[in-house]
């Protein structure tokens, strides 16, 4: 898929020609058996559910997911029974226009692929319905001006396409930064990690990386390294026999009392007491 960027230079270049805007409430038997599409053609679900397959391939139709047919394309749609679609659609065509160098380039709609193909997800789909909306009663309207205000709801709609493409591009980006942390967290735990060197390994603010971490995670980025180190600790307490100050080490701290105080803050109980309580041998307190 083209970048937002992307997507929104090649939208730049094309002039659309609106054919016709619908929308269409499913009976319960609905159904299209595949077919060749004709049109450039986008539907927006705003109900029900159904399956849409795509030369081929099969994607649930739901609310939230938009999709750009294009002409040659194997399609069959269907809705299920029990809660039958509902959607808006757009048919058009379109031509790209650009200048370029002091020089108008003309390409035709098979000269130049529609930017759009196959089914997206949408977050803001109240916007995008409304947008709809308008522009199904306005293609009920005639004129000049009718017309031109067709094409500005049209350019709006794909604008805010882009920006819920970016906007799910960024929260992706988002999550992507702050697992990547935690899983620099599961493999160097024993090494002197600090809040401020995973929030700019994360490329953010070190308060917006807590908040995030915590919200995607359910610990704070803290108490997420501690528990690590103090399930790992748990482990070596039970499974060995090392002195309680290399079982700190191994762990991440450098100070065994510090570490036995944090251990028994999560855990409730002293690693010696932890120790007894899961092994035969106790853990030595030797230095």
């Amino acid at each position: 898929m083209l970048t937002p960027g992307e997507l929104a230079a090649r939208l730049n270049r094309l002039v659309i020609s609106i054919l016709l805007v619908g929308h269409q409430k499913c009976d319960s038997a609905w159904r299209q058996p595949p077919r060749a599409i004709k049109h450039h053609s986008i539907w927006l679900v705003i109900k029900g559910k159904g399956t849409f397959t795509l030369n081929g391939t099969r994607y649930p139709a739901e609310p939230g997911k938009f999709f750009c047919f294009s002409p040659g394309m194997v399609v069959e749609r269907e809705t299920d029974p029990d809660q039958p679609l509902e959607y808006y659609f757009l048919r058009f065509h379109y031509t790209e226009t650009f200048e370029e160098k002091e020089q108008w380039v003309y390409r035709s709609a098979a000269e130049s692929p529609f930017p759009l193909e196959g089914m997206y997800t949408i977050t803001n789909t109240p916007r995008l319905i409304y947008l709809f909306e308008q522009l199904n009663v306005l293609w009920k309207r005639r004129g000049h001006m009718t017309v031109m205000r067709r094409k500005i709801l049209l350019l709006e709609f794909f604008m805010t396409l882009i920006q819920d493409f970016r906007a799910q591009k960024i929260a992706g980006d988002t999550t992507a930064a702050i697992e990547s942390t935690q899983d620099y967290m599961i493999g160097h735990y024993q090494e002197p990690l600090t809040l401020e060197g995973l929030a700019q390994q994360a490329g953010l603010s070190v308060s917006h990386y807590s908040r995030l971490f915590k919200k995607y995670i359910g610990y704070s980025p803290i108490d997420y390294l501690t528990h690590l180190r103090v399930d790992r600790a748990k482990d070596l307490l039970v499974l060995s026999d090392y002195r309680l100050k290399s079982i700190a080490g191994s762990v991440g701290y450098t100070d065994e009392f510090y570490f036995s105080r944090i251990f028994k803050k999560v855990t409730g109980l002293s690693p010696r007491d932890y120790a007894k309580k899961h092994r035969f041998a106790p853990v030595t307190d030797r230095h």
